[in-house]
Parts: structure tokens; C-alpha cells; sequence
């Protein structure tokens, strides 16, 4: 073998250590208020109610 790619036991231990060091544990659990996000809701568009049932009377049929 090629002595670059032969792992030695110490070698492998580091990258157990270094491996369980980082993954070692599960994250903390996250709160269910920090799951929610809560924005104000927008003004109401006057222009999105502006529809009038009768213009049409004078549009089409005047």
C-alpha cells in the first residue's frame, strides 16, 4: 500500500473524536413559539372592494 493511505489506529480515533465531538448529540429541542412567526396584517385595499354591481347596467347595456 501506498504509506499516504494507510490509517493508523490514533488516526482513526481522532476522527471518532473529532466525529462525536460534532455529531455527538441530537440539537436542542426547538420551542414551539420560536416556530411561529406572527406579522401584522396589512391595511385593507380600498380599491379591492370598489366594485360596483351597476356599472356594468351602464357599461354594456347604456
Amino acid at each position: 500500500m501506498d504509506q499516504g493511505t494507510v490509517r493508523t489506529h490514533e488516526d482513526m480515533d481522532a476522527a471518532a473524536t473529532a466525529r462525536h465531538a460534532r455529531f455527538g448529540r441530537l440539537p436542542e429541542p426547538v420551542r414551539a413559539e420560536d416556530m411561529v412567526e406572527e406579522r401584522p396584517a396589512l391595511a385593507p385595499d380600498p380599491a379591492r372592494n370598489a366594485y360596483d354591481p351597476d356599472e356594468w347596467l351602464v357599461r354594456y347595456c347604456l
